[in-house]
């Protein structure tokens, strides 16, 4: 049913048509996809010359996206860093928290208040896309843009580490097929397919049916592209020496007498490099307000380590005063990841943390409905900021300073945000009420100056949660019990075994990935707020050699996600027009 046009107020700015509680109007906001469409982008060359990157050192793609040249990374590394941003968040909810459409507003403000800021995050995967989660270049007046490039096949970064991955699974069934001069273990080939797709079919399949000349059957499956051990590699390269290396050391399988058998011995981390060459360089984009931004890998929070690439956040450091970053879902995955994970093996620390929360989502985990969201219900944000809480206390005991950012919805009153402000002031941190999705940099200029002004006090001391020396259960006990607050691990001696032997082969210096869902603190995704008194059982323990981490498999979580009953991809098409129609 169409709203009546008389009770229509047209603000270009939301993105859809929402109930404002108590005035019995209607508000009409513009969609993502809409604003994206306006923008007023600025040839590529020129963003490139605003943080000193010239025409030379950019190879474009188009007009509005381009690489940067390894010659030119290679050129700043001497130079001094600016100060690093984390954005991260409270758990998602279906209410919505904002965290990317926070991190590129934020760039804006920094610039808007006369800083010198860009913006580094993460390449989107096509299967949330087509899935339910949808896209990864911020939203409202807070994007990067081309929106519609970006969140699909971009500069074909996760096409070619698709490739690159599908290009060690045939060499490895074709050495087995031409003798196994390796004596690889058929029933132990590590290795598993990807595809950068939401297909739950392909989780379990048999491989190399149809007789001899297929091969030998074997059981395998597929994980999504971004869960790839190549993923992880190219995030965590600095250049493409240590990406060969990483490759190499790729454990794929092993032999009857328990020996690895590694990438380097198949022969494939040659071929691998080349085929990765040019995904390896930083892509270079805008924001809606002409400000750089580098978009470069996209490995998941939930299964992976959730953050851009090392490359493009370190050559950022090197560009501008300001760097601001994401790490993927909650602080618990994101930002445990990016402290313990990113800033250990790339060498770097952030000076302040945001931690993105809003009204909406605080009202969901204090019990209210999604339908009901647009009452006023302070109980339920009080009720509902323990889980505010629990990650602010876990972010400061990296000793890095904590600011909330309150990203603001039409329907929040000033009792509910004044709420949340309060909550984190007895936490000994401060909340800012952030406008960005509404009105760009306008909006987040407050936020920016105040998380300048702690980013120029120097005040963090930042350290990972665990050392290097620790066992690899320890490691895994020591985020269950400080990070997730649960009282125990549930591993059985199958897997205590198996992190035991990796220890004894020179990987216990190792940090951990912990694979779990997104939606809680615990492994179990209906529990909100702020739970204690939970377990993590470990399903799986991985070896990712090369990436240089243990992946840890915690409860019913997925590393093949599926499409949801109703999939995005059923909204999506291309107008009469030709645009496109139904991304967000």
């Amino acid at each position: 049913m169409q709203p009546d046009s008389r009770n229509v107020v047209a603000i270009p700015v939301r993105r859809d048509f929402r109930a404002i509680a108590g005035l019995g109007i209607i508000m009409s906001y513009k969609s993502d996809i809409e604003i994206a469409r306006e923008a007023k982008k600025r040839p590529i060359q020129e963003i490139g010359a605003k943080i000193g990157i010239g025409s030379d050192d950019l190879l474009p793609y188009g007009h509005d996206k381009a690489k940067v040249s390894q010659e030119f990374i290679n050129s700043v590394k001497d130079k001094e860093d600016g100060k690093l941003i984390l954005v991260t968040a409270i758990n998602p909810t279906p209410a919505g928290e904002g965290k990317t459409t926070t991190t590129v507003g934020l760039g804006d403000g920094l610039n808007r208040i006369g800083k010198n800021a860009m913006v580094c995050i993460r390449e989107a995967s096509l299967g949330p896309n087509f899935g339910m989660k949808g896209g990864a270049a911020g939203g409202g007046y807070a994007q990067v843009v081309p929106m519609e490039d970006m969140n699909l096949h971009f500069t074909g970064d996760f096409h070619a580490i698709t490739s690159a991955h599908s290009l060690l699974s045939a060499m490895i069934d074709n050495h087995i097929y031409w003798g196994n001069e390796l004596e690889i273990d058929e029933r132990r080939v590590a290795w598993r397919r990807v595809v950068d797709m939401n297909d739950r079919a392909l989780r379990d399949i048999v491989v190399s049916l149809g007789g001899v000349s297929n091969g030998f059957p074997r059981q395998t499956g597929f994980d999504i592209t971004v869960a790839s051990e190549v993923m992880a590699i190219l995030c965590l390269s600095n250049d493409l020496q240590d990406l060969q290396k990483r490759l190499g050391d790729i454990i794929v399988a092993y032999t009857r007498q328990r020996k690895p058998i590694y990438c380097r011995d198949i022969a494939a981390d040659g071929a691998m490099t080349v085929l990765l060459k040019d995904a390896m360089q930083p892509n270079l984009v805008q924001t809606l307000e002409n400000n750089a931004a580098f978009v470069h890998g996209g490995p998941f929070a939930n299964i992976a380590h959730g953050c851009n690439s090392v490359i493009a956040t370190k050559t950022a450091l090197k560009l501008t005063d300001y760097v601001v970053t994401e790490a993927g879902f909650g602080a618990d995955l994101g930002a445990e990841k990016f402290m313990n994970i990113k800033c250990r093996k790339a060498g770097i620390a952030p000076s302040v943390v945001v931690l993105v929360a809003t009204v909406r989502a605080m009202k969901m985990n204090g019990g209210v409905a999604k339908a009901d969201l647009g009452a006023e219900n302070v109980d339920a944000v009080n009720n509902g900021c323990a889980n505010l809480g629990r990650h602010i206390e876990n972010v400061k005991s990296f000793g890095v300073p904590v600011v909330v950012a309150i990203n603001h919805f039409v329907t929040d009153t000033d009792a509910e945000v004044q709420a949340v402000k309060d909550y984190v002031d007895s936490h000994g941190s401060e909340a800012i009420l952030s406008r960005h999705w509404e009105l760009g940099s306008e909006g987040s200029a407050d936020l920016a100056t105040r998380v300048a002004e702690i980013a120029d006090a120097d005040v963090a001391n930042f350290a990972p949660i665990y050392p290097d020396d620790m066992s690899l259960f320890d490691k895994i006990d020591t985020i269950a019990k400080r990070i997730y607050r649960a009282d125990e691990v549930l591993a059985d001696q199958k897997i205590r075994n198996q992190l035991k032997d990796w220890e004894d082969a020179g990987y216990g210096n190792l940090p951990v990935c912990m694979a779990k869902t997104q939606y809680s603190f615990s492994t179990d995704p209906t529990l909100r707020g702020a739970p204690t008194g939970h377990s993590v059982p470990v399903r799986e323990v991985r070896l990712s050699a090369g990436a240089g981490f243990i992946v840890v498999v915690c409860g019913e979580i997925m590393t093949m996600p599926g499409l949801p009953r109703t999939p995005a991809a059923k909204s999506i098409c291309l107008n009469d027009a030709g645009e496109i129609e139904g991304l967000f």
